[in-house]
């Protein structure tokens, strides 16, 4: 039986993810930070407890496949930061790793 905590999760990935989906479709001309940053806090909530999991919900990959590939729509430029969100994301979920060191950068750099 799968955990009500993992279900719920992923639940809330899949939900913020059509809200961003919805705001980025919108009429504003602004990029939709905010809803993106919504779904990624989610999904790095269900990444989290996942993280040794074999089998993950094709509903969840679906949405975090591909961040890392966007283009612009219309006028909404997408911003540096969530490109660079959109790549933590993906490498998180798919091959296991977090690229940003943030603090566990080698002497040197």
């Amino acid at each position: 039986m799968d955990n009500p905590e993992k279900y719920r999760l992923a639940r809330a990935v899949v939900d913020r993810w059509c809200s961003f989906q919805e705001a980025l479709g919108g009429t504003k001309r602004k990029y939709p930070t905010q809803e993106f940053l919504s779904f990624a806090e989610a999904a790095r909530s269900y990444i989290d407890l996942t993280r040794r999991d074999q089998l993950i919900r094709r509903d969840v990959a679906k949405a975090i496949s591909g961040l890392t590939d966007v283009s612009p729509v219309g006028e909404k430029a997408v911003p540096g930061r969530i490109l660079s969100e959109a790549d933590r994301l993906e490498c998180l979920f798919f091959d296991g790793f977090d690229p940003h060191f943030e603090g566990d950068e080698p002497p040197g750099l």
